[in-house]
């Protein structure tokens, strides 16, 4: 009955119902971020240095050379982690195609200045037409290119599965370490209870940052790391939730009832007082999830994050940030919005969930 009228109030907050729609399209995004990138490789970390730091829509022509795949996927596994056959290609300016070879001036060369390719004997007897619909294509980087000339649009959408992925698992590790303790030290109590609180105050002593930093050079830098790392140093606010919660609700007469009809602990825990933790659970949870993408863009700002050439909206502002100076501070800008609009659909999120499950609204 509480969700039911949680979630009617929820339906009528326009400000609820617009952060989840963002969210859910954000997530969207995350799964399917290579059918939609313009840049399929992997990681999109197609580099074209000869048109880097391009503003956007900018266009060119690109020639893509054949070449031997050196792996070989099925159509799933490259649309759902990309392409790791990274296609030679060359932003080019002009090209003229002969009967066994093409010339084309690359984009930046000056004038006259022309490279030639032989085509391949798969390519003889083609008309120039059929060679250009094959091999050049117009390509156009809606957002433009970053430093190293990648397009900026791509490395933004496969960027979010680092901030959506490092939500969900750095929640999930905090909820299951949170609730495990959180409920022994609140349904127990005495040595147990003291034991706990002692351990969640020593780690809530401890700076997150500099927790997170330790944790990470102990495991390694790298993209499960960081996951682990952020979601260790998150328990303890849900330890300390739930504790709470579980203290006032063991004092219930249902659950003095469940003990004298011979119930075990765990069963009291599991199906009668854990249930009812529900509610704060899922508003815990969605700060969490902000806190967790902002901690893990300023690690990734930091260079011990998501390691390159992986995406993602922290890293994009470390390599960008000088730009902000350079009269190109949308390099910067644009995964700081990112990050910025959902934290604070997240956050908003949080607040309205708050509001929607006290029942004195």
């Amino acid at each position: 009955m509480e969700f039911r009228r949680a979630l009617f109030k929820l339906k009528k907050d326009t400000w609820a119902v617009v952060c989840t729609s963002f969210i859910l399209a954000i997530g969207l995004m995350a799964i399917f971020a290579y059918f939609i990138a313009p840049d399929a490789s992997r990681n999109a970390n197609q580099m074209h240095l000869s048109i880097h730091s391009q503003p956007p829509g900018f266009s060119t022509q690109m020639l893509t050379l054949p070449q031997k795949q050196e792996e070989s996927l099925g159509i799933l596994e490259r649309r759902f982690l990309g392409d790791p056959n990274i296609k030679e290609e060359i932003p080019i300016l002009e090209f003229q195609i002969s009967d066994t070879e093409i010339l084309y001036r690359r984009f930046g060369k000056e004038a006259g200045y022309f490279e030639k390719f032989k085509l391949p004997d798969g390519f003889i007897g083609w008309e120039a037409k059929q060679i250009s619909e094959a091999l050049i294509a117009k390509r156009i980087f809606l957002l433009g290119t970053d430093k190293y000339g990648r397009d900026l649009l791509s490395r933004l959408l496969i960027g979010s599965r680092i901030s959506i992925g490092i939500g969900f698992v750095a929640v999930f590790i905090s909820l299951v370490i949170g609730i495990f303790f959180g409920a022994i030290a609140g349904y127990f109590g005495g040595r147990y209870d003291q034991f706990i609180m002692w351990l969640v105050n020593v780690v809530w002593s401890i700076p997150t940052l500099f927790m997170v930093i330790a944790i990470t050079l102990a495991l390694g830098r790298g993209f499960w790391q960081v996951f682990v790392a952020v979601g260790l140093t998150m328990w303890v606010e849900v330890a300390r939730v739930v504790r709470g919660q579980v203290m006032s609700v063991k004092q219930q007469v249902f659950v003095q009832a469940a003990h004298a009809l011979g119930f075990s602990h765990f069963r009291i825990l599991i199906k009668h007082i854990l249930p009812l933790l529900i509610a704060p659970l899922i508003v815990i949870s969605a700060a969490n999830f902000a806190s967790a993408i902002l901690m893990e863009s300023g690690l990734s700002f930091l260079g011990i994050g998501a390691q390159p050439p992986m995406p993602s909206w922290g890293g994009m502002v470390k390599d960008h940030f000088r730009y902000l100076l350079l009269g190109k501070a949308y390099l910067a800008i644009l995964p700081g919005i990112a990050i910025m609009s959902l934290v604070l659909c997240f956050m908003t999120l949080g607040n309205r969930l708050r509001d929607a499950f006290d029942v004195r609204a």
